[in-house]
């Protein structure tokens, strides 16, 4: 074959792959660089740059078509963001809504529409120069450039509406040149900022790697430790000290398991913002029993308190690693809470049922333990929030939600304070060949 040939394929090969990984598989980041404060930072901005706007193109320096109500209009797309309900979750679809729509109108859709209205006139050639290169840097650049086409476009339509014929110097040869170079500019930066953050997430991620491999070595001495103790406690020794060295050992190798699921759920934790992920059919009721019997207990009371019922199985589609690691993280988190109650746990303390409810499989984790108190209910969802002062980083259920979201579900909460506490997985259904069990059952890890 040609080496001019062989150049051409390979070029072709890497441009392929980098569709793949830039432009398809790539994460969709609606809110660059999510923060509380920064949505706080930018809904003022925006109430306060229209408003300081406003005044100067209609008092200082008066611009056609500008006029109170619509600035007013513009500033109150930034109320949103400074509401705790809306600025508290930013992974919550109604906040990215929230957030793309108020990004959408104000930039793109009204920059545009002044720019087609006022004739492309120096001012607005600029605003819209300034506008792309704002778009691009507060949402991701594929949404930026599909919502300043779109913008465009309807502005366009409805300039048209409202003035009739436009004015041919918005359309001039110069003015769409220097639109073009702005556009292409903002695109460039978008995309090469996105490339820029994976390839960090990458090396974080490495390095992760890299800590969990020391981390595993020391842990399987542990266990070896387990093993050793189980061995001596088998000797002539007296039965209260083989007792003893038994459930030293079981202690052990259970906290080293702990320990492995916990280093697997973080590194899942930092995986979830990259794809591709394993997907896969899976029957919820194996899930959820296999899950319960290799959970590592660190008793024989937490491991008798566990039931499951099984209502109705169905079948979903997921990462089963993730929703193992999931179902783990909450029944962790039950057992916290009910170790955390005045009186020991008792079988069926802790329930985990499997059912159909209004068209969508659902995982019930129920524990009766001291639940979570009502101001709290709203947060625990956050990163880096955690009811637990003094002991966990707050990642759990944020990891727990972004798996179940991942699999088009959702995870919410119920909970009475000292009355224990419901987490529901609603998931959509797989259709099978074979219609799912509808006879409940009833299982405990013993």
């Amino acid at each position: 074959m040609p080496l001019d040939r062989l150049r051409l394929l390979s070029a072709k090969a890497r441009l392929w792959r980098w569709l793949l990984d830039e432009v398809v598989h790539a994460p969709l980041e609606p809110i660059l660089h999510p923060s509380r404060a920064r949505l706080q930072y930018l809904g003022a901005f925006t109430i306060l740059g229209h408003i300081a706007f406003g005044w100067i193109w209609i008092e200082l320096l008066p611009q056609p078509y500008e006029n109170l109500a619509t600035r007013v209009a513009m500033a109150g797309l930034g109320i949103p963001l400074l509401i705790g309900a809306i600025n508290r979750d930013l992974t919550s679809q109604a906040t990215i809504w929230i957030y793309s729509m108020a990004c959408w109108l104000q930039l793109p859709m009204f920059f545009s529409l002044m720019y087609w209205l006022n004739g492309g006139n120096d001012v607005w050639l600029a605003s819209m120069a300034c506008m792309l290169v704002i778009y691009y840097h507060l949402t991701d650049w594929r949404l930026a450039t599909l919502g300043a086409v779109a913008g465009v476009v309807l502005s366009l339509v409805l300039a048209r509406t409202l003035q009739g014929a436009l004015n041919a110097e918005a359309t001039q040869a110069d003015h769409l040149v220097v639109l073009a170079f702005a556009w292409g500019a903002a695109l460039m930066l978008g995309a090469s900022s996105a490339n820029l953050r994976r390839t960090r997430l990458i090396n974080t991620l490495s390095t992760m790697g890299v800590m969990a491999h020391e981390l595993r070595t020391p842990l399987a001495t542990v266990n070896l430790m387990g093993d050793v103790l189980r061995n001596l406690s088998q000797h002539d020794l007296p039965e209260s000290k083989q007792k003893k060295f038994d459930e030293l050992a079981t202690r052990l190798q259970n906290l080293v398991r702990s320990m492995n699921r916990q280093i697997d759920t973080q590194i899942s934790n930092a995986q979830l913002t990259r794809l591709p992920r394993d997907q896969s059919s899976i029957r919820a009721a194996e899930l959820v029993q296999d899950v319960v019997l290799n959970y590592p207990y660190r008793s024989s009371r937490e491991r008798d308190c566990v039931q499951v019922h099984i209502q109705q199985d169905f079948h979903f589609v997921a990462s089963r690693q993730l929703f193992s690691q999931v179902l783990t993280n909450l029944i962790k988190n039950a057992l916290h809470s009910l170790a955390s109650a005045s009186q020991a746990p008792s079988p069926g303390d802790l329930r985990l049922d499997v059912g159909v409810h209004h068209g969508k499989g659902r995982i019930a984790v129920s524990d009766d333990g001291i639940g979570i108190a009502h101001d709290q209910q709203a947060r625990i969802f956050e990163p880096f929030f955690s009811t637990l002062a003094g002991a966990g980083n707050g990642l759990g259920l944020t990891f727990c939600k972004n798996v179940v979201e991942a699999a088009q579900g959702s995870l919410s909460v119920h909970s009475e304070p000292g009355l224990g506490a419901v987490f529901m997985i609603d998931l959509p259904l797989k259709p099978t060949a074979s219609t799912a069990s509808a006879n409940t059952a009833s299982f405990s890890p013993r």
